[in-house]
């Protein structure tokens, strides 16, 4: 396509080109790390690389705009060939980069009338390109419909039609197609779908590598079956197996199917069988980067087939959900703080709330700020309960029926948002439990456990009310399950820290002494367990251990006593009660 051009006043011409919108990703971000270190890397990428190759291709720089250019070609093939050899080269120059100091340009191309004054161009089609570059992923190229019309069979790349789009400030929808290294060389059909707020996951059909057609509706079963048990955490989106299905039998570009089902994580694996003996291995992969998130290996005997899927199935599931989180957690980290959105700040809550007073306040300002931003986040509601809940639980409060009232209202409002909410139910379980309103709390328990048995935090929540309850044996199976599907979980220490205290109502004081050891050693930063530990102690006759436990919780938490403990802590018998507070009163915990 060459440029024609229109005589119109004198020193104004219009004629049709490619335009050219280009910037660096997180530049405001990069120059506060390191400002002259980011821009020599600029320079050097400018005079090394992008400059030449806008030359070679016969473009010019039309105005630099500190971390943007705005370029003008008179052939749209060979802009988007320039913009798509730098790309490239830049992904290959930034390899031996840290991930936190990388130059990535985002670049958008539109071909469209300009109007030209002397070296200066104006006109809608340099804010189309603007607006292709905004709409751009990182490392890759949006181009317009009427751009891609005149590339058709020209260039040897895939595009990625994204549909048709309302950009900012531009009054007709524009058709976008987009480019990615990672993208298949050969021009892609699909549609790529906008990434929702909440990561989303898609599970491919697992791959029958038997050479045994017979299973292969086992290794699809395996699938759906992860597929379904996914569906149950409300903090993801997970993708229809109507759509992660049909790449079945085909070579996958993990980075074109993320953008075409719209999935952040992609989840694939294998089944191999070998006589009576299968062996299932499933990987996480995150679809921009193509970095392993988490993989794992799975062996069993086919006596029990669908037993066998269960298992795996509840294995691979329960793993999936804590891998995810960490994921999350590194990108938002990746982030200056004051642009957390909602869903980042919720989740830098729940990492930050481990149990100790200042971290149950942090997580409550993360919880705020979160709701702040959507008022309608579940798991913010989720977060903010439980802040409440623990205040009154573990006595942080001198009013912790105030507390449990504010935990259960912003429990039922998460459950009026999404009642299907597995967590959110537990949670509301636990406000409940602490009201001691105990029977309603142990059921909505029940019910969460059942919705997603899937979910460490819904077994750990049940098993601290199993243990005021005086079940040491159920609670201690209800650990056992949270421990197998997070089995290198952050909160350990305060998990062990509710069964000294489920062994302490029962009287199996040695058991519950050895439980608190346990938490200290874990969370040392965390009263509860210190707590525990020392009512134990003083049973067993220790009472120097015990009172060097007080000790540390007047320095963790000053205004615990025992009547704020006899108030907050939720034992269903009175008896019980008594026997804990009477301990930690000879332990030298003050009574008020």
């Amino acid at each position: 396509m060459h440029s024609y051009t229109l005589r119109m006043a004198e020193g104004t011409q219009r004629r049709l080109a490619a335009i050219v919108s280009a910037d660096v990703v997180g530049y405001s971000r990069l120059m506060g790390v390191d400002e002259t270190g980011t821009l020599d890397a600029l320079r050097a990428h400018r005079n090394e690389l992008i400059d030449a190759k806008i030359a070679e291709h016969g473009g010019r720089i039309v105005k630099t705009m500190g971390d943007g250019l705005l370029l003008e070609f008179p052939s749209v093939v060979d802009a988007i060939q320039c913009v798509i050899d730098v790309q490239q080269t830049m992904a290959k120059r930034n390899e031996a980069v840290d991930e936190d100091k990388r130059i990535v340009f985002r670049i958008g191309v539109h071909l469209g009338d300009l109007v030209v004054e002397g070296d200066d161009i104006f006109g809608d089609g340099i804010n189309v390109a603007a607006r292709l570059e905004a709409f751009c992923q990182a490392g890759g190229v949006a181009i317009s419909g009427t751009a891609h019309e005149n590339i058709a069979g020209r260039i040897e790349v895939g595009f990625v039609d994204a549909g048709d789009q309302q950009l900012k400030n531009i009054a007709r929808p524009v058709r976008v197609w987009q480019w990615t290294p990672t993208a298949s060389p050969i021009p892609a059909t699909g549609e790529t779908l906008p990434l929702p707020n909440k990561p989303s996951i898609a599970v491919l059909a697992f791959d029958n590598m038997s050479g045994d057609p017979e299973q292969e509706y086992f290794a699809d079963g395996i699938a759906e079956d992860i597929i379904t048990a996914l569906s149950r955490f409300h903090q993801f989106h997970v993708i229809a197996r109507n759509s992660s299905f049909t790449y079945k039998g085909q070579a996958v570009n993990i980075g074109q199917a993320g953008q075409e089902l719209g999935a952040q994580y992609i989840v694939e694996g294998s089944v191999r069988k070998a006589g009576n003996r299968v062996r299932v291995t499933a990987q996480m992969i995150e679809a921009n980067s193509g970095r392993h998130v988490w993989a794992d290996r799975y062996d069993g005997q086919l006596e029990d087939i669908f037993d066998l899927q269960d298992n795996i199935t509840n294995t691979i599931a329960g793993a999936i959900w804590p891998a995810m989180t960490k994921a999350e957690l590194d990108r938002a980290s990746r982030k200056p703080p004051e642009s957390f959105d909602s869903w980042e700040l919720t989740l830098q809550g729940y990492r930050t709330m481990k149990g100790s007073p200042e971290e149950v306040i942090q997580a409550r300002v993360l919880a705020e700020k979160a709701l702040a931003l959507d008022p309608r986040n579940t798991e913010a509601l989720v977060l903010l309960s439980r802040t409440h809940t623990v205040d009154g639980w573990m006595g942080y409060t001198q009013t912790p029926d105030v507390s449990f009232a504010k935990g259960i209202a912003t429990a039922r409002q998460a459950m009026q948002i999404d009642a299907s909410n597995a967590l959110s139910l537990a949670y509301l379980g636990m406000a409940l439990f602490g009201d001691r309103q105990h029977d309603e709390g142990l059921d909505c328990l029940s019910q969460a456990v059942k919705k997603n048995p899937n979910q460490a935090e819904n077994w750990t929540v049940y098993g601290m009310c199993l243990g005021f309850s005086g079940q040491f044996q159920d609670a201690i199976e209800a650990y056992d399950k949270a421990s197998r599907l997070s089995p290198r979980d952050a909160r350990y220490g305060v998990w062990m820290s509710q069964l000294a205290i489920a062994a302490f109502v029962v009287g199996q004081h040695e058991v519950g002494a050895e439980y608190g050891r346990l938490s200290v050693l874990n969370a040392p930063n965390f009263p509860g367990g210190h707590r525990s530990r020392a009512a134990n102690l003083v049973e067993l006759g220790q009472m120097t251990e015990a009172r060097r436990e007080i000790a540390e919780i007047h320095k963790l938490a000053p205004t615990m006593s025992v009547a704020s403990t006899r108030a907050g802590m939720p034992f269903r018998h009175d008896e019980a009660r008594e026997r804990y507070c009477n301990a930690l009163a000879k332990a030298g915990l003050p009574l008020e």
